[in-house]
């Protein structure tokens, strides 16, 4: 079976079983924070993360978890997940100062608003 045009398909099946690894390793050996977010995503184009709830770290800020998944649902149904490094979700709201919102229950909570075009650009 060939994959490419160079005839590399054993160098690619290498390549892709390191990160099929890594992604083994992240959910079999890591602490995940798994978070879901659903419907005003899509017409929005931002996410939700939050730092505080009734006047407490919460969220991102309190976290022990070495990977962030963010579950982009509509109704029921997951459409797609994003998955960062807890450390490089962090930085990147050190670094990019997302505008804060209230939310959740009651408006209880303090959420950065997080616009999904910017998260791509990303860089590490």
């Amino acid at each position: 079976m060939l994959m490419n045009n160079d005839k590399r398909f054993d160098i690619d099946l290498q390549y892709g079983q390191v990160f099929e690894r890594k992604v083994a390793d992240m959910l079999q050996n890591k602490k995940i924070e798994v978070k879901t977010e659903r419907d005003m995503w899509k017409s929005t184009g931002n996410i939700v993360v939050e730092f505080e709830s009734r006047g407490k770290p919460s969220g991102i800020a309190s976290t022990e978890a070495e990977y962030w998944f963010h579950n982009l649902a509509i109704g029921e149904d997951i459409v797609m997940t994003l998955v960062f490094p807890t450390k490089t979700l962090r930085n990147y709201i050190a670094n990019n100062n997302p505008r804060m919102v209230r939310g959740g229950d009651n408006n209880t909570s303090r959420l950065y608003l997080i616009k999904l075009q910017e998260l791509v650009k990303i860089i590490v």
